[in-house]
């Protein structure tokens, strides 16, 4: 893989797809760990775990591109890779639990969104009272889109056109990333007298990870 600048790696997501892909791998994994905290101390074993996260990360989508059913954007497999110009921002309360990629092709409309606690560089605080759902789940993140676009948050009978909705909303910034997600919902274009063409599609997907590209 080429060196990437990472804004979002799923740790979550990576460790319970590399447990079934290699359940040797996380076993070492975690007896290396005990002799660095043991051997070289604190800082060293937070850097090495630093570094191991990315390697985690590509065994995985080495994995995804080899063997799984990794689709396009336009052409979705039970994952996603692709790259192209998207807006991206916070939601949620105050500075928000949840962050959305959202952009779009000239065939399919398309949001990317998970927690923000596997941003990179978000620091670690403690854990929400009652442990809420992760907004990589879809329940969870089409609340986060409605409350985008709805004053009374209720989300849209149609998961489908809330991701529409949600994009257009969205006021962040614009950027070409790259990712690999999972694919959460896939269906034709709610509104196809809006859309560019009338056979278009909606994708909704949580990501693996998500890089900024030059």
């Amino acid at each position: 893989m080429a060196v990437r600048y990472y804004l979002y790696i799923s740790d979550a997501k990576v460790d319970m797809l590399l447990s079934q892909i290699d359940p040797a791998y996380s076993r070492k994994r975690v007896t290396e760990f005990s002799v660095g905290v043991t051997m070289a101390g604190a800082k060293r074993t937070i850097e090495a775990a630093d570094t191991d996260r990315v390697t985690r990360l590509e065994r995985v989508v080495r994995h995804l591109e080899d063997h799984a059913d990794l689709g396009t954007v336009d052409e979705p497999g039970q994952y996603v890779q692709g790259v192209m110009p998207m807006q991206w921002s916070a939601l949620g309360d105050g500075a928000g639990d949840t962050v959305y990629f959202g952009g779009r092709t000239e065939r399919t409309v398309v949001g990317v969104g998970g927690s923000t606690g596997h941003v990179l560089g978000t620091i670690a605080g403690e854990p929400p009272q009652g442990m809420p759902l992760s907004a990589s789940t879809p329940p969870v993140l089409l609340d986060r889109l409605a409350a985008l676009t709805e004053q009374d948050g209720i989300p849209d009978p149609d998961a489908l056109a809330t991701v529409v909705k949600a994009n257009a909303a969205l006021r962040g910034p614009t950027q070409t990333v790259e990712f690999v997600a999972k694919r959460m919902l896939y269906g034709t274009h709610p509104y196809p007298e809006l859309s560019l063409q009338g056979d278009m599609a909606v994708l909704l997907a949580s990501p693996l990870y998500v890089a900024l590209v030059d």
